[in-house]
């Protein structure tokens, strides 16, 4: 098995959304896929691997939002299964309203920064079951279903014949860019925080010790690396409970809220260069009605 990471260049920044291209002893594999807005890179990349994207039978996404699955029509359009969480098929299937909602956010930058999305024929979806195993090009794909970050949420366990194993995790191990801190990406309307530390507990007992991240890159230190994360996810969410118990607006939330992640940063010495590559791939003022919702709709009430 060789998995080789493709930076989509997103909004011309290095190392913020990545696809990857896994090898198999009977062709290729994608996971994830990244916007639309990044198809040329996509289809840039794929070509110095002397691919297309006809030679991508198999796209496995980790769940539906536009930076992991935006651009799974163009590989389906190309004749491959698009292998998603049954409660993200639907939206892939018709995406009108998932399309839709987004623009509500981006408006105007809606095409820039995610690019169109059409439908993809439900014969090209396939919804696994929690635990199932799909054989694609000689290797063994074990989806693990993560909710937290989004209800429709898988991570792929992939295994090769010598038994060697790792885990394409999408969002639900978090943000990491280079040698930066981990941060839990929190946008509405999923945001789960119990459901997230579960989602991590269950990663924990997997037997892999690689870990794949769409934002961005590999992880060799799994523990380490999820003890951070929860650090932070609870740092995060504690920050919000008070906001959310005032029933303040988002707007007045918002500019706090980027404050307070900024001086995180900068506490360990990130560039500005680095904060914007965090941005790109992890805008800060999307986690805050996703955190005010959660505490508003879910935490206080399970508490209670």
């Amino acid at each position: 098995m060789l998995i080789t990471p493709l930076d989509l260049k997103f909004q011309h920044l290095d190392s913020a959304i990545a696809a990857f291209v896994v090898k198999g002893p009977e062709g290729y594999v994608l996971v994830e896929c990244g916007p639309a807005s990044t198809l040329p890179a996509l289809e840039q990349g794929l070509a110095g691997l002397g691919l297309t994207l006809a030679d991508i039978r198999h796209v496995f996404v980790s769940h539906i939002h536009f930076d992991h699955a935006g651009a799974a029509w163009a590989c389906a359009q190309n004749g491959a299964t698009i292998y998603v969480h049954p409660k993200g098929a639907p939206h892939l299937a018709a995406p009108e309203k998932l399309y839709n909602s987004a623009k509500m956010i981006y408006g105007e930058a809606m095409d820039t920064l995610w690019g169109a999305m059409h439908p993809i024929p439900e014969a090209r979806l396939y919804a696994p079951t929690h635990g199932e195993k799909i054989a694609a090009a000689g290797l063994v794909f074990t989806a693990w279903y993560t909710p937290g970050h989004a209800v429709h949420h898988i991570a792929w366990q992939v295994e090769a014949l010598d038994g060697t194993t790792t885990l394409f995790a999408g969002d639900v191990a978090g943000v990491r860019i280079g040698t930066g801190p981990v941060v839990p990406p929190c946008p509405p309307p999923d945001i789960h925080v119990g459901d997230w530390l579960e989602s991590i507990a269950l990663i924990r007992q997997l037997p892999v010790e690689t870990i794949w991240l769409t934002h961005f890159g590999q992880i060799n230190d799994k523990a380490g690396h999820l003890d951070a994360l929860e650090a932070e996810l609870s740092a995060w969410a504690t920050w919000m409970r008070p906001y959310a118990e005032q029933k303040a607006s988002p707007e007045n939330v918002t500019p706090l809220f980027m404050a307070f992640v900024k001086e995180r940063y900068r506490a360990v010495g990130m560039s500005e260069a680095d904060v914007e590559r965090y941005e790109a791939a992890n805008p800060a003022f999307m986690s805050v009605a996703g955190l005010l919702r959660y505490w508003t709709k879910i935490g206080m009430r399970d508490e209670g």
